[in-house]
Order: structure tokens, then C-alpha cells, then sequence
């Protein structure tokens, strides 16, 4: 097979991976790109019986080497650190591959999950538990033995609780979402108490590059207050989008032409429980 047609077949699992692993659409994008370079440019590209795992290997490590280079730069972040989001682009069902991209394993709630764990923590959990490798393909692939990948999927998996059976239905969530933003609007306060927890924590990524608040904004009123200061600061210029965001529904918000703000959503009892704001600029170019 040759590299277009590798390309065609696994770009989007791959990238699916590196973007779990990373957070990052761009780093993700450029890692994938970079894979399929370094694969077409081997002399004995012609040897390798399973071309799928190894494009992994290269999509996996890479990405360990740029968790473990950017370490430093994550812990001076400024602020709550929210994974760049990720929007529909309306690509085709038909794509079999698209089912790595349509699962809530790519909902903002359990990609911040996936940031408690280490950098190889989170790899062999994401090999074994979304791409169902064997714990021996996985050893191969981190370059630890079987026994240790096993051990190391099994303590990963104790510390991720996420049942997605908990969430509503997709299309609940967007009526839930539009109620939400048309509540705001017209300053419903108990159309509002009806589709968010009182304990609703805001978290809002500017990455000291626009304001934003710098610790999570915790409670019904605060997150209100907040939202309707906003509401004020920028009367009748916002518009709103309602599309998928991180396969949920979401909101995306524009300033005039200028991509202001990206909404996504996690739920508790059929409530709003948390908010995920990415204001940085840097994390909507790719928009």
C-alpha cells in the first residue's frame, strides 16, 4: 500500500490519538503530517508487515516527546488549561474512521480526565481502551514490557470515572443548549435554575493572552453575574452558533467577524454542571 493511500485509510484515528494525547488540534495535525513524511521517507518502508502499528508507534512517541518537552510551558500556564476545541466539520458517516471522532471519549470533561494522568499513563490507556490494542502491541509500541503496560492500563483506568450513560441524549443537550443562551438573553433567571446545577463551575481558558477569569468561577449566581457582565460589555454584537463541539453540542461565539469564544458542556442529573470557555486566541486560530 502505498503512503497516499495509508494516509487516506488511518489520518483520522491517528489524529484522534495524538489529540487526546495532546489537546492540541495544530500539534496533533502536525504530528500526523510529520508521521506520513518520516514513513515515506524510508528506504525499507517495503519491510514493515503491520504499516497501521507502525504509524502508531511514530504517532505515539511523538506525541510523549513533546508532553515531556512542554512540561515546563503547561505548568506556567496562566489560568485553567482547556484542550483547543475540536468542531464538526461535517465530515461523512460513511467514513468508518469517523467513529474516533464521534464518541464522548472526545467530550472536553473526559479529555481533562485524561490530563490527570502521566504522559504514558495516558497512552497505553488510550491504546488498549479507545484503539484496543493488545497489552503486547502496546509494549512494543511504548517500548515497556506487556506486564507493565497492563499494570499501568488497569491504575489508569481506576482514576478515569466517566459514564457517559449519564449524559443526555445529543439531542436534549442542544435544546438544553439554546434554552441556555436564549435564557441568558433575556435574562430568564428561573428558566435558567431549571437547566443549571446551583454548584456549576466555570472554566475559562484566555491563557493570560485576553481576560478571563484565572481560577474556575464556582456557583450559580457567580457564573450569572458573570455572564450577564459580558452580556452588557458586548450588547447586540455577539452572534452565536450552536454545532458540535468535541462531538457535543456547543456554542460557538463570534465577536463581528473575530471567533470570540467556544462553549462546551458536561452534565449532572440532566443539569448543567460545568461550562468550558476557550477564550485564547492562540487555541482558535485553527477555526
Amino acid at each position: 500500500m502505498n503512503t497516499e493511500e495509508l494516509y487516506n485509510r488511518h489520518k483520522t484515528e491517528l489524529f484522534s490519538l495524538a489529540y487526546r494525547m495532546l489537546g492540541s488540534v495544530m500539534d496533533a495535525e502536525d504530528i500526523v503530517q510529520d508521521a506520513f513524511l518520516s514513513y515515506d521517507g524510508m528506504n525499507d518502508a517495503g519491510t514493515i508487515h503491520n504499516e497501521r502499528a507502525f504509524l502508531y508507534k511514530i504517532v505515539t512517541n511523538r506525541c510523549l516527546d513533546l508532553l515531556r518537552s512542554s512540561a515546563r510551558k503547561r505548568e506556567m500556564y496562566v489560568g485553567p488549561w482547556l484542550p483547543e476545541p475540536l468542531l464538526e466539520k461535517g465530515a461523512s458517516d460513511i467514513d468508518p474512521s469517523n467513529r474516533y471522532l464521534r464518541s464522548e471519549s472526545i467530550s472536553t470533561a473526559y479529555l481533562l480526565l485524561l490530563q490527570q494522568l502521566s504522559a504514558t499513563e495516558r497512552a497505553v490507556f488510550l491504546l488498549r481502551e479507545i484503539f484496543h490494542y493488545s497489552f503486547d502491541e502496546i509494549a512494543d509500541i511504548v517500548g515497556k514490557s506487556s506486564v507493565n503496560c497492563r499494570q499501568i492500563f488497569h491504575r489508569a483506568k481506576k482514576s478515569i470515572h466517566f459514564d457517559p450513560d449519564k449524559q443526555p441524549s445529543v439531542s436534549v443537550a442542544e435544546d438544553k443548549i439554546k434554552e441556555f443562551v436564549n435564557s441568558l438573553l433575556q435574562g430568564n433567571t428561573t428558566k435558567l435554575l431549571e437547566l443549571v446545577s446551583e454548584n456549576v463551575v466555570l472554566y475559562s481558558d484566555g491563557g493570560g493572552k485576553v481576560r478571563a477569569a484565572q481560577v474556575p468561577v464556582v456557583g450559580f449566581e457567580n457564573v450569572l453575574k458573570l455572564h450577564q457582565n459580558a452580556i452588557l460589555m458586548h450588547a447586540g454584537k455577539l452572534t452565536f452558533s450552536f454545532l458540535p463541539v468535541n462531538g457535543l453540542p456547543g456554542i460557538l461565539i463570534r465577536l463581528g467577524d473575530e471567533v470570540k469564544y467556544v462553549y462546551s458542556f458536561a452534565y449532572k442529573n440532566q443539569k448543567i454542571e460545568a461550562i468550558y470557555t476557550v477564550a485564547n486566541p492562540e487555541k482558535l486560530r485553527h477555526l
